[in-house]
């Protein structure tokens, strides 16, 4: 009785270490993981920070142009307005004019500095350029100038050629764009020679944690984030990591009491806790962008930065969609618990096929148009109609459309169609993006799955939008079936029967 009490203690005691080293490599683990999460943390305020000061830019310089555009297209088009023009818009420091043929229109006494500096510039203009148009960034020297093809009262093309006045940009753009985005940590805009040219607050002590670099618009400047001097995230991880080292022990102790009745207990809710995680997580972060970006045009609009009404409406459709996006996302998670408690209901009745597939497509038109998606649409002429519920089949294609958009690779191309196949009709959306190992095929469906390959685990996603095509693809009697080749694309079809 002895030796099996010593022996049953002395398992206890080998479990309890086993279970203290796992708990201190765990501890280890975690402190490097909230590290390397405050660090992605920081990445993402900086670069949310970084385009927000490159939209701005890039919108003010869009009115400019569109102002300048005004003055260019009137019959009695004179230097003289030029100059007043040049004069009211603070962010311009330099406004060059001159037609295709190398003919200067403004100003009319050219510096010999001038003269060198658009030499240069005029031996970089194509003359696709000009007959394209558009737009586009050169940086001269320490400066950066964009140059731009407008056209004149008789259609011809002007080049348009506008230096910013780099202290406008500093007194007028940064402090209102940086100042919304402060908190623990200061954000900093640095110039060509690492100098600070903006700060949210006084770097007196702070230290530098990163730097991200902006776009064309500001080659050559950056967005530094510093953190200040007593706020150090080290020192809250390491009383964090105190903190569960001495819950830790404590639960050792309660283990040791009882370490075979509640160890059962303990996997399953830490199984548990682990999915509920990673699908709040991954739901998360799909909601965060539409968000961002409907926070991003609202405030814009909000602020009066936007006077042209085409404009507007741009932003105003731009708000729309990302809503409807974030709506469909919403729906999605409440019709997977409608799902999984068995109260989902659907209203069949006889309905065209062809305007779904158009709604969901111009749903979706933003973000195609910004990843530069070419879509291809082939609908067979005079489908009949299928009994369906409109919303569902809608919700059905919408998260085939937006897998093809996330997994798509260099080849962005969509191909939407649906015809008449016998009894039933079918809809396809193919991509040819990175594509679906063949072991992996059958499982895609399953609820919260996820395919296990390196490329498709940093693109964030809730694990049910397939569980739910599948799930409104059986209710209208039909199914989904998927072919797949590795890196070559992907093509889901929906199965729908004409009769219900």
């Amino acid at each position: 009785m002895k030796r099996f009490a010593a022996l049953t203690f002395g398992a206890v005691l080998l479990a309890t270490a086993i279970l203290a080293v796992l708990g201190y490599l765990s501890l280890r683990h975690w402190e490097a993981s909230a590290a390397l999460l405050f660090r992605q943390q920081a990445r993402d305020m900086a670069v949310m920070a970084a385009e927000k000061i490159e939209m701005t830019i890039l919108k003010s310089e869009e009115e400019c142009l569109s102002g300048l555009q005004r003055l260019v297209l009137e019959p009695a088009f004179s230097p003289e307005r030029v100059g007043a023009w040049k004069a009211s818009t603070p962010l311009v420091d330099r406004v060059y004019l001159v037609d295709r043929h190398g003919a200067f229109l403004y100003p009319r006494e050219w510096k010999a500095a001038d003269a060198g500096l658009l030499a240069g510039l005029l031996a970089e203009i194509s003359q696709g350029f000009w007959d394209r148009g558009g737009r586009r960034h050169f940086l001269v020297g320490d400066h950066v100038v964009l140059a731009a093809v407008l056209q004149d009262a008789a259609h011809r093309p002007v080049l348009a050629i506008l230096g910013r006045d780099e202290e406008a940009l500093k007194r007028d753009v940064l402090p209102t764009t940086v100042s919304a985005l402060e908190g623990k940590s200061v954000l900093a805009v640095l110039d060509r020679a690492d100098r600070p040219v903006y700060t949210s607050q006084p770097l007196d002590g702070a230290r530098r944690i990163l730097t991200v670099n902006f776009g064309e618009a500001l080659p050559a400047w950056r967005v530094a984030l510093y953190q200040p001097g007593g706020v150090s995230p080290e020192v809250a991880v390491q009383r964090q990591t105190m903190l569960f080292t001495a819950a830790f022990v404590l639960l050792l102790v309660v283990i040791v009491l009882g370490l075979g009745a509640t160890y059962r207990v303990v996997r399953r809710e830490s199984e548990m806790a682990r999915l509920k995680s990673d699908f709040v997580a991954n739901v998360s972060h799909d909601l965060k962008t539409p968000l961002s970006l409907i926070r991003m045009f609202a405030e814009t609009l909000e602020l009066g930065r936007v006077t042209d009404e085409a404009a507007r409406r741009e932003y105003y459709g731009v708000i729309t969609r990302e809503s409807e996006r974030l709506t469909r996302l919403i729906d999605n998670v409440l019709d997977f618990s409608r799902i999984e408690g068995g109260r989902q209901r659907y209203d069949i009745f006889a309905s065209a096929v062809e305007p779904l597939i158009q709604e969901v497509l111009e749903a979706f038109r933003y973000p195609l148009v910004q990843q530069g998606f070419k879509v291809d649409v082939a609908i067979e002429p005079d489908l009949p109609e299928v009994p369906l519920d409109p919303a569902a089949i809608k919700q059905a294609l919408a998260n085939l459309v937006d897998n093809a958009i996330k997994y798509s690779g260099a080849r962005r191309r969509l191909t939407v169609s649906a015809r008449r196949a016998g009894a039933e009709v079918r809809i396809e959306v193919a991509d040819e993006g990175i594509g679906i190992p063949p072991a992996e095929v059958q499982r895609i469906f399953e609820k919260f799955y996820r395919v296990g390959r390196s490329e498709t685990q940093g693109r964030r996603g809730s694990g049910v939008g397939l569980a739910l095509v599948k799930h409104i693809a059986e209710a209208h009697g039909g199914r989904v079936s998927v072919s797949s080749r590795h890196d070559s694309g992907s093509r889901f079809t929906l199965h729908l029967p004409l009769r219900s």
